[in-house]
């Protein structure tokens, strides 16, 4: 990858460290930027293969989630399985042509099923452990500004040179995800739950190119924009729409402050 590409993660991973919500975090992080540069400084194309890298890339938050949080692993180590687990997908799927309209059949059926399977994972498991995400959110990791942009810098170096090993599968390697993963280490189940969301407007944007590659590179990326840009807001509206209604309807019930009782007449 060119020094374009490594600005461009640095970019990325700088701006996702200094932003505090998780959930624009994993809308940030989720901009297909990394696949934009790729896409225009290379010659490979959208096919099944590609499409399936979009369950490559939750594949790496994933197994970068359960190695740090359930076995106790440091995060750099954590990082490394799931670089391992990306390119053991990455070599299946470069083994065999999948056509793309199975492939996207494929990622949309398992897409489904792993955003109904979060939502009732994260349903059982509301509640005192909300808690604990708001602090950890507003925890500073104590780098100095300038240290972290450095260390930021060198490593989308490295990440960038061993995401140029990877042939087509280059275009969803998690060139900035290696790095988001430390910066979201405490938060890193919410992270990929909202990121699972997120990932079926890329999706949209590889679906678009795909279709119109071999009409224009620019129209192809254009219209790649404009489907992940759809599929976006129709996948935040209306959960926006839903925290308003919370906001608006006040506490719970059981939260409410009880009703003085009446007064008796007659007392004093």
């Amino acid at each position: 990858m060119t020094w374009s590409a490594v600005l461009l993660v640095t970019a990325v991973v700088w701006a996702v460290s200094v932003i505090r919500s998780v959930r624009l975090r994993a809308l940030v992080y989720s901009l297909p930027l990394p696949m934009t540069l790729a896409l225009v400084a290379t010659d490979h194309r959208v096919a099944g293969a590609q499409v399936l890298g979009v369950l490559g890339l939750n594949l790496f938050f994933v197994t970068v989630a359960v190695a740090h949080q359930r076995l106790r692993w440091p995060i750099l180590l954590a990082d490394v399985a799931g670089i391992v687990a990306y390119v053991a997908l990455s070599a299946g799927l470069l083994a065999v042509e999948i056509p793309f309209e199975a492939a996207l059949a494929g990622t949309l059926v398992l897409w489904l099923a792993a955003l109904l399977w979060l939502r009732r994972r994260a349903g059982r498991s509301a509640g005192p452990r909300a808690e604990v995400v708001v602090v950890g959110q507003t925890r500073p990791d104590g780098l100095p500004v300038l240290l972290k942009l450095v260390v930021i810098f060198v490593g989308a170096i490295l990440t960038a040179l061993l995401g140029a090993v990877l042939r087509g599968m280059v275009l969803t390697f998690p060139y900035s995800g290696v790095l988001v993963a430390v910066e979201a280490r405490r938060q890193l189940a919410e992270f990929s739950r909202h990121f699972a969301r997120n990932s079926l407007a890329l999706v949209g944007f590889l679906t678009a190119y795909h279709y119109l590659q071999d009409v224009s590179s620019a129209l192809a990326l254009g219209s790649g924009w404009v489907a992940f840009a759809v599929v976006a807001a129709a996948l935040h509206l209306p959960m926006r729409r839903r925290r308003v209604a919370r906001a608006a309807s006040g506490p719970p019930r059981a939260l409410r402050p009880a009703a003085e009782p009446p007064a008796q007449p007659g007392r004093s």
